[in-house]
């Protein structure tokens, strides 16, 4: 049965795939490099998840639903890519509510697999969060995004310090919708505001260096 949960899930992962597919066509790659790359941008941070949490082989390959979304939006994206481009702020809503659900889920997972540490469910659920675009960048060899403007790792952490904290103190589905939300708004704020971390040197100013007077 489809539920709630897992349409956020399927946003995320249109979304991901999406960003991939967008990678591709930018750097002039063939309709498979573009569907390799929005593929493993889409599922590439939960199969590094099952892999570390010891849950193999990982879910993706016991279950392709997402891997086959991922085909197809690639599919889509690839013949209406310049369409596409007036929905850019739609995919970064879609981004950020995927997010949100993907930390959840991360961070219940590893306390499902008896890594009950803050440290750990934490560093799922980022894993979970940027592997999958850092894979990407890699992959075209660019510096990873995420890494220098996008803010998503300080957002994926405070979603699962809530769900760590609160499952200690509430019962069923409460500690997951509540990482849901402080993720994706956390997420939104950040898209919606600007919100990103400093670059050092950014703001410098070149000093020039005063030459010495030229004798007669």
């Amino acid at each position: 049965m489809i539920t709630a949960w897992t349409i956020f899930e399927i946003m995320g992962i249109v979304a991901f795939a999406v960003s991939g597919a967008l990678t591709g066509i930018q750097k002039r790659l063939d309709v498979f490099g573009v569907l390799v790359l929005a593929i493993t941008t889409a599922i590439g941070g939960g199969i590094l998840r099952d892999v570390v949490i010891g849950n193999t082989p990982p879910l993706t390959f016991r279950d392709p639903t997402f891997f086959i979304i991922s085909s197809l939006v690639t599919l889509v994206v690839f013949f209406t890519y310049r369409w596409l481009e007036q929905y850019k702020n739609t995919i970064q809503v879609f981004d950020a509510i995927g997010l949100g659900a993907f930390t959840a889920t991360s961070a219940k997972l590893a306390l499902q697999h008896n890594l009950d540490s803050l440290f750990i469910v934490t560093t799922i659920s980022v894993i979970t969060g940027i592997g999958g675009s850092v894979i990407r960048d890699v992959i075209v060899k660019e510096i990873p995004y995420v890494f220098r403007q996008e803010v998503y790792a300080i957002t994926t952490i405070m979603g699962a310090m809530t769900f760590y904290y609160s499952q200690m103190y509430l019962d069923g589905p409460l500690p997951l919708y509540l990482s849901f939300l402080i993720t994706t708004g956390l997420r939104l704020c950040c898209i919606k505001y600007g919100w990103n971390f400093p670059v050092l040197g950014a703001a410098e100013k070149t000093i020039p260096i005063e030459q010495e007077p030229e004798h007669e």
